[in-house]
């Protein structure tokens, strides 16, 4: 097999095996501890720009199945595994794992010491990376300088798309697109709304202007703080119609209500993260891939109250704006893939739809 090679901005060069396309990724290397979930994983707009390490020792022992996917493509710039599987046994595969990344073009590197490599992570926080199956070194000093950027309006849709369920639609519910997964739309469908998703830049006047019962405000990738013009359209909307946001849409809220946001040093990726509710004492299992959280020490003043903590670190995962008929969570309610804690946010979003009509 075809050697390939993982530089890290540290200087440390890690030698394996090629798989997927060939070529050269350079990006965040980040770690996911997911031991299922590799096509939702891989298709994850919030991995845009990102080089993931899977820390389960093999990659897609079941295969790809398109229905789970959560987009149309893969976003992550590259994966880094200790296996890949190149037979899977599953009905329900369509692909291996190998041809899938090929197909799409997404460069992988194997036979890489993931327990170690995480570890490092661990200790040093994320860094920047370059995989490659080319002789030819990296630059150093442009490896040391990349940046996501314009993560937003990359993962978004470009144009309005309608979701409509079954039947007669009980709410019709507004959804700003900053690079979410197929599956929040699909979990407010079930719910009897018809979603209209809208681009990352639409105006709020936009929507106020519609006849929306709620809206929803989607997770997506890149660094909260950059997109001050649309924490200033969220500001707009708080207040005026029932407010959802996750993710992304979490953080900007709090940014619209003057909060601040940080980088955490390695971010929360996988599939049994930790969450308390403090109003009710309970404990969810939740799924989460970010790398920027909402500081608490900054909810002061902004109408919010610190309403889910992650066990871990303590980090805020939820906030409510009681005044302002809105709430978020950090953490990836749709489950999918993932525990099944989390769908009970969209009920409680239909209900306060319901209330204010």
């Amino acid at each position: 097999m075809k050697k390939a090679y993982l530089y890290l901005e540290t200087g440390q060069v890690l030698e394996g095996v090629s798989f997927g396309a060939e070529g050269t990724a350079m990006g965040e290397l980040v770690f996911n501890t997911c031991i299922t979930g590799a096509a939702e994983t891989l298709t994850d707009p919030g991995c845009f720009g990102q080089l993931v390490v899977y820390t389960f020792p093999q990659l897609a022992n079941y295969g790809i199945c398109r229905a789970d996917m959560v987009s149309p493509r893969a976003w992550m710039g590259g994966v880094v595994v200790r296996e890949f599987c190149r037979e899977p046994s599953n009905f329900r595969c369509e692909d291996t794992v190998d041809a899938f990344l090929k197909a799409r073009n997404v460069v992988g590197i194997a036979g890489i010491d993931t327990r170690m490599l995480t570890q490092l992570l661990r200790d040093n926080g994320t860094m920047n990376a370059v995989i490659t199956t080319e002789e030819a070194k990296p630059d150093p000093e442009a490896l040391k300088a990349f940046r996501i950027t314009r993560a937003a309006e990359t993962t978004s849709t470009a144009d309005t798309k309608v979701f409509s369920p079954e039947g007669e639609a009980r709410y019709s519910v507004a959804m700003v697109d900053y690079g979410s997964s197929r599956t929040i739309a699909d979990r407010l469908v079930l719910r009897g709304c018809q979603v209209t998703l809208f681009p990352w830049n639409t105006p709020a006047e936009t929507i106020l202007n519609g006849t929306f019962d709620g809206v929803v405000l989607s997770d997506g990738p890149g660094d909260p703080a950059e997109n001050a013009p649309l924490a200033q359209e969220v500001k707009k909307l708080m207040g005026k119609l029932p407010l959802f946001g996750i993710g992304m849409g979490h953080q900007l809220m709090a940014l619209a209500q003057g909060g601040r946001t940080l980088k955490l040093k390695f971010g929360h990726r996988g599939a049994s993260q930790p969450v308390k509710d403090l109003e009710t004492g309970k404990v969810l299992i939740t799924t989460q891939n970010h790398g920027y959280a909402v500081d608490p020490a900054s909810l002061a003043g902004t109408g919010g109250t610190l309403r889910y903590v992650h066990i871990n670190d303590g980090s805020c995962e939820g906030i409510d704006y009681p005044a302002c008929r809105a709430f978020s969570l950090q953490f990836h309610p749709e489950a999918h893939g993932g525990p099944l804690d989390g769908p009970t946010a969209f009920d409680r979003f239909a209900r306060m739809m319901k209330e204010g009509m």
